[in-house]
């Protein structure tokens, strides 16, 4: 392993991008009580973002439009990727390590759907990694990050994927497009635990096999024949989600559906521009709502246009 050196950057700046479950197949549960999934995911040009930067002592605060929602002590997953790294590395390359101070610019809902707290601690292991000069490789940070939660592997990956298992097994989807997207949240959190209690059943089938050629029509019809296995119990915790929905297919979406275990939900528009149309008119009708127009990131050689 490298010895770290001093750090090249004098600051750091990293998104920590959404995370969306196009279609999340619920295909079995472990003899642990963790339950097997199948999903479809991708992220977002939208999200959180860090700011690392060397200073005489660590330092940790959050911003943004949902920073009241996020506790700032030792338990939030930026500090902990922080100090999971610091251990990863041998004694002498620890102690040459220089203090930071870390902003976490919170863009992004807690508790959403949308892979926010995991997102933000893949941030986190980029950015230090970086500005440390610590030069782990992409299979040492992910060994890490899965001692943080298993959506932090795929996180750092920050591709189209199809995730399965408990989401440690990471498969890149190639050629996969821009989308246009809209997020959704009206205003409300959905807790996981309770979610999957609401299951009343736990063996689907996989993930149909994805068309041979993605585009967006494509892509639409493919997911008219998933499932989010999560979505009809959210809803019935949080009805609002299935207010989204309906906003989001008024304002023409192509496809709606819910992420992860909610209540974030997300629209499938054809051109980025009808999708800032569709957020504002959500946005004008419902301004107590999390709206956010925005595009997914393509499989790396494929063209940014949406």
């Amino acid at each position: 392993m490298d010895i770290a050196l001093p750090p090249t950057d004098p600051a750091v700046t990293e998104l920590a991008p959404a995370k969306l479950n196009l279609a999340l197949h619920v295909t079995g549960r472990r003899a642990d009580g963790f339950h097997l999934l199948e999903s479809l995911v991708v992220f977002t040009r939208f999200g959180d973002r860090l700011h690392v930067e060397p200073a005489a002592e660590d330092g940790f605060a959050i911003d943004g439009p949902f920073a009241d929602q996020l506790d700032a002590g030792a338990d939030n997953l930026v500090l902990r990727a922080r100090e999971a790294l610091r251990q990863a590395l041998p004694e002498p390359a620890r102690q040459a390590l220089a203090p930071v101070t870390i902003r976490l610019e919170k863009n992004l809902p807690v508790a959403s759907g949308i892979g926010g707290g995991s997102s933000d601690a893949a941030a986190a292991l980029r950015s230090l990694n970086r500005l440390w000069g610590s030069k782990l490789d992409d299979r040492a940070l992910a060994d890490i990050g899965a001692g943080l939660g298993a959506d932090v592997p795929m996180c750092l990956t920050a591709r189209p994927l199809v995730a399965k298992g408990i989401g440690e097994i990471v498969e890149p989807v190639a050629d996969f497009p821009t989308l246009a997207l809209v997020l959704v949240n009206p205003d409300v959190a959905v807790a996981t635990p309770e979610v999957f209690a609401r299951l009343t059943r736990r063996d689907g089938e996989s993930l149909p096999p994805l068309p041979g050629a993605i585009d967006f029509h494509s892509l639409r019809n493919w997911l008219e024949t998933t499932r989010n296995d999560l979505e009809p119990a959210a809803r019935e915790i949080q009805p609002a989600i299935g207010h989204a929905i309906a906003a989001l297919d008024k304002a023409g979406s192509g496809f709606s559906r819910m992420s992860g275990s909610g209540a974030t939900c997300f629209g499938l528009f054809e051109t980025g521009n009808v999708a800032k149309r569709a957020a504002l008119a959500i946005r004008a009708k419902h301004p107590g709502w999390f709206v956010a127009a925005t595009r997914g990131m393509p499989s790396p050689g494929r063209s940014e246009e949406a």
